[in-house]
């Protein structure tokens, strides 16, 4: 996508529960493995006091095979990649260093956007103009799910998706030139593939009940193209632009080069088709009255499309798919160079086998292969880095990391899912694979930026506080689903079929979460390596289920998925979009941070962009960052991540909390327990209350004994809330509840249960304003699809300044079995005419 455009605007043994709370967990059953992870927290409170839950999900048992400390590095928050990530052990240094790597892109890329949608995973770490709202851009957003498919944390995805399918990514957006003029919501402003995505997710994970639910919405999405297909042609058309791709080899070719002429390409083809395969899975796995007929009728598209691109993309001649311009083209003729989107249909096992020749194109010297590769056209082409070099963003010859995971995608595909061929074996993956790895480095360090040169060991699409750890992308699911050959499948079997080099003498990859388990796969050509056994071993919760002398592909039964129901956790910190409240301010912020990225739900451990508060430079002896949530708030579980540059800003040698008590005077927080007890440099410092407390304010001073400065790189307070229940505050369209200055308004909140639950609703206002029910309030009984209505009469002050929104939060107390505890709440915005 183009810049201006943008512009505008260890051991294994390392146990989580003991990082975080000071558990500790039994040894494994099976010899030489032990228990890698388990529940961080203590049980439930009772009498009132405040639940703890687990930091991250528990990893359950598994091997311990490779020194995960060792392999992570310096990386703040090691516990989080202890939880979440499958660990590897590679000979080749360059692809290991960037696999772990690109998990901290990942995190980076983690942003927490409220309690209303939870996360989304951002494409670039700062935003941009041309996002949609709290910053996601879905040109890349079926990458990010291939690639967090993988983490044991489902809610990052599961919020992910709603948003693109059910949120405000799925939302209205002007349909304008710079935002896409085809298109009137977020969710088709760039070709995606989701559909294609979910699917591959739930073989990974085995919620495939999660994956069903949202067949109605990824019916909506795929029918959503329908503009854009030609019933005559057979196929869609597309912008190139809005391919994610401007300045293209077949752009150049008409009369607008940016935009490109709209042209039927491999591309949305391609997504739509695995998208229609991807609706019929899930509805035949759904199974109700009517699915499979509607399945078959979902294939038969699929099916009509893979014709149609045959007969008009298909060059038989040049034995590569071709973009096709759809303006000005009465013959329909094909372009005649080659671009690398020609790999995209066997992404999707669109391709038939007898194509397979177009491959011995990825290997040429004339066609895509280079050092840091593949190009993007072919350099046979006239426009191969054709003003390239002149500005971002071109996509005729760079090498872009989009479509280089896309290739080596389809690459995988063809070499284990498809008949053998001549053309190229795993020799080439690995090749690919590694030049890939190798671009991932700017000064010796691993990086990734937007494009790099093909024949130079140098980013050239890269500017600073925009372009670092740019999430547009997958390798790691390359690393696994390819190198390593874990292959999902939907049933109670996995695929393990790596491309690994012949020649290596051991690989690793252990504690990857598959179907509820770990599994973990060993390559050790003579057993010296590991002392496990000689060939290929493979575990399953710690125990090996099989061995086998070479590396050719196996299929084995893992049982059935086994389904892990994390706490559904909110921060009522969290203000992404830096207006209203949360308010954060501090009696001294270094020029280029703010207090409010504090509190933006991201925790970016880097110097660029800066998402931090910082005091650098301050003239006094210590200095405070204070947040006003506007409305009392309950506060139990606070998360504070201090920034440390290894320079002039380091971790704190204390710090001390106070929340803002009635009269407006500070009271330290009582009844805390910190874990760890004292600032460690790149531990997250956790902060669990005796009791929780309703405040509308905290404040941290964090100082260091011989002075010097300190920073904040993420602030949360986590709250849990019950997932039994939906709460809302009514209001009008607008969303804003509306109020008179000194008179008495009724307002109604409601609260839903989906099953028999006993609450307790408070409303929750500002200070100097009333809200009084109009009934007496009690716990009281909601059934099962029943709602509880309240009506409060709530009083602003008489001094209220108009159409300055205040908040008010709809607080409601639950509990689950035996001694849990929930607080669920919403905020909305009231404000006078």
């Amino acid at each position: 996508m183009d810049l201006d455009r943008r512009r505008i605007l260890h051991s294994g043994a390392a146990v989580l529960g003991s990082v975080a709370l000071g558990a500790s967990l039994p040894a494994g059953a099976a010899a030489g493995v032990r228990e890698p992870g388990g529940p961080s927290g203590d049980a439930h409170a009772a009498g009132g006091r405040s639940a703890a839950t687990a930091n991250y999900p528990p990893v359950g048992a598994g091997t311990a095979f490779l020194d995960h400390r060792s392999l992570l590095g310096d990386v703040p928050e090691a516990e989080w990649y202890e939880a979440n990530i499958p660990f590897v052990d590679l000979p080749d240094a360059a692809i290991q260093e960037t696999y772990y790597y690109r998990w901290r892109v990942i995190k980076h890329a983690l942003k927490y956007t409220g309690p209303q949608e939870g996360w989304i995973l951002s494409e670039f770490l700062g935003p941009v103009g041309y996002s949609a709202p709290h910053g996601g851009i879905v040109a890349a957003a079926a990458h990010h799910i291939r690639e967090a498919r993988w983490l044991r944390d489902h809610r990052y995805l599961d919020d992910y998706i709603g948003y693109w399918l059910r949120g405000s990514g799925s939302g209205p957006k002007p349909a304008t030139d710079f935002l896409n003029k085809n298109t009137t919501d977020w969710a088709h402003q760039y070709s995606f593939w989701i559909a294609d995505a979910v699917v591959a997710r739930a073989s990974t994970d085995g919620r495939w009940q999660h994956a069903v639910s949202l067949l109605p919405e990824l019916e909506r999405q795929w029918k959503g193209w329908a503009p854009q297909f030609d019933a005559e042609v057979g196929l869609y058309w597309q912008t190139p632009v809005w391919d994610a791709m401007e300045y293209t080899a077949s752009s150049y070719q008409s009369d607008d080069p940016y935009h490109g002429g709209d042209g039927f390409r491999p591309t949305l083809n391609a997504y739509q088709y695995g998208d229609a395969r991807a609706i019929a899975a899930l509805l035949r796995h759904r199974g109700h009255r009517g699915d499979d007929a509607e399945a078959d009728r979902y294939d038969a598209r699929a099916h009509a499309l893979r014709v149609s691109q045959e007969r008009r993309l298909w060059d038989e001649e040049d034995r590569f798919y071709k973009h096709v311009m759809r303006d000005g083209n009465p013959g329909l003729r094909r372009i005649a160079d080659r671009e690398q989107i020609g790999f995209l249909p066997w992404y999707f096992h669109m391709a038939p086998a007898r194509h397979a020749a177009a491959w011995a194109q990825l290997r040429d010297p004339q066609g895509f292969s280079a050092p840091f590769g593949p190009t993007t056209v072919e350099r046979r082409s006239p426009w191969f880095m054709h003003e390239a070099l002149e500005g971002c963003c071109r996509w005729n010859g760079p090498s872009w990391p989009f479509s280089t995971s896309q290739t080596l995608t389809a690459l995988a595909n063809l070499l284990i899912d498809y008949p053998a061929q001549p053309h190229v074996d795993r020799t080439d993956y690995y090749a690919v694979l590694r030049s890939y790895a190798l671009t991932h480095r700017k000064n010796g360090a691993p990086y990734v930026a937007e494009a790099h040169h093909p024949d130079e060991d140098r980013w050239i699409y890269d500017s600073r506080g925009h372009s670092e750890d740019y999430n547009h992308s997958t390798f790691n699911d390359l690393v696994l689903s390819g190198l390593l050959g874990i292959r999902p499948r939907p049933g109670n079997t996995v695929v393990i079929a790596p491309l690994a080099p012949l020649g290596w003498d051991h690989f690793a990859v252990e504690n990857l979460a598959y179907h509820g388990h770990n599994l973990s796969v060993l390559w050790d050509r003579d057993g010296r390596h590991y002392g496990h056994g000689a060939g290929l071993t493979v575990w399953l919760n710690g125990r090996r289920i099989h061995q086998q002398a070479g590396l050719q592909q196996v299929t084995l039964d893992v049982g059935g998925a086994v389904q892990h129901v994390l706490p559904h956790e909110v921060d009522d910190l969290a203000n992404v979009g830096q207006e209203g409240h949360p308010l954060a301010r501090a009696s001294y912020t270094f020029p280029l941070d703010s207090p409010a990225k504090a509190i933006d739900g991201q925790d970016l451990q880097r110097d660029t962009p800066s998402s931090r508060w910082t005091n650098y430079g301050s003239p006094n002896d210590s200095d405070w960052l204070a947040v006003d949530f506007g409305v009392p708030t309950p506060v139990s579980d606070l998360r504070i991540s201090f920034y440390d540059d290894g320079g002039g800003v380091r971790t704190p040698d204390s710090f001390e909390l106070h929340y803002l008590g009635e009269g407006g005077t500070w009271h330290p927080v009582p009844g805390q327990r910190r874990v760890p007890a004292t600032p460690r440099r790149g531990a997250l410092n956790r902060i669990l209350l005796d009791r929780s407390l309703t405040t509308t304010a905290l404040r941290l001073t964090a100082v260091r004994t011989a002075g010097g400065a300190v920073g904040v790189s993420a602030w949360q307070s986590w709250r849990t809330q019950d997932p039994r229940l939906d709460v809302a505050i009514e209001t009008p369209p607008d969303g804003l509840v509306p109020v008179e200055p000194g008179e008495a308004v009724e307002v109604t909140t409601t609260v839903g249960a989906h099953a028999t639950t006993v609450v307790s609703p408070e409303l929750l206002v500002p200070e100097g304003w009333e809200a009084v029910p109009r009934h007496t309030v009690r716990p009281t009984s909601v059934k099962a699809g029943r709602t509880l209505r309240t009506r409060w009469l709530v009083t602003a002050p008489a001094g209220l300044p108009p159409r300055l929104p205040q908040p008010l939060r709809l607080l409601v107390r639950s509990r689950g079995k035996g001694a849990e505890h929930f607080v669920t709440s919403v905020v909305n915005q009231a404000q006078a005419g």
